[in-house]
């Protein structure tokens, strides 16, 4: 199980866009239109070969759109994990009673979109790819507008909640995954490649994905980049589309 996408929620789809893709040094590879079907719009930014994305609602009544009034703003909207057992996933699924609100598969890929309300933080879905190493959902030809000088991968994701304890272990029995207490009421689980963490509330914006942590190679670069574009910058991050954006130390 790896961190293979993530899914931002903003109001103002190219001004976010241009926010992430300026300030990180990376470009937008894809503009899918299948999510019409979900009454949005979006862009698929690859990080590596790890993908942000940003999506917003074209119309009354998304799931994205009820998440922007809920959390009063752009913010995490959705985390995709890579598995390599979508089966046995479903097995484990149907045993805690969690339910799959979309579905669909092709000969490259396929997914499944659980209900937020049987998980919590975020809306998860589990995806499986063949070859592993390509991403349907980032395009046909996501490989030539991959850019690395600048920022390499998605490293983590941080939800925030009252009960972050009680969220982690929900979500490692969903991923299968032990949960780790990284102290300071903290808690995380490592994956294959990449780590959820699950901590209590940085605002008072409610449940949900707070910060993402990224590999780069120039964080000052970033910074600066941040701070010429106006984003706020605190404590080596910065906040971006309603997350804060932190760096991978080690």
């Amino acid at each position: 199980m790896r961190i293979r996408q993530v899914a931002f929620v903003a109001e103002k789809l190219e001004a976010a866009a241009d926010d992430l893709c300026s300030t990180l040094d990376v470009e937008v590879g894809f503009r899918d239109p299948g999510v019409s079907e979900f009454g949005l719009e979006n862009v698929v930014i690859p990080v590596g070969s790890t993908f942000l994305e940003v999506v917003s609602p074209t119309k009354m009544g998304t799931s994205a759109g009820r998440l922007l009034d809920k959390r009063s703003g752009d913010g995490g909207y959705m985390v995709i994990l890579q598995s390599d057992d979508l089966e046995a996933d479903r097995k484990r699924l149907l045993d805690l009673s969690v339910r799959i609100v979309w579905e669909i598969a092709f000969d490259d890929i396929a997914t499944l979109h659980l209900h937020p309300r049987d998980v919590g933080g975020a809306i998860l879905s589990l995806d499986v790819a063949h070859p592993r190493d390509s991403w349907r959902w980032a395009g046909p030809d996501w490989q030539s507008h991959v850019r690395t000088d600048t920022t390499e991968a998605i490293t983590g994701v941080e939800i925030q909640s009252d009960d972050p304890a009680a969220l982690a272990n929900r979500w490692a029995d969903i991923v299968e995954h032990p949960v780790v207490d990284a102290g300071h009421g903290e808690w995380e689980i490592p994956l294959d490649e990449g780590t959820l963490r699950f901590v209590p509330p940085r605002d008072e914006r409610g449940e949900g994905v707070c910060g993402l942590e990224l590999r780069v190679s120039a964080k000052e670069r970033i910074l600066a980049s941040a701070r010429e574009r106006g984003l706020p910058v605190v404590d080596g991050s910065f906040v971006a589309c309603g997350v804060r954006i932190k760096f991978f130390d080690g």
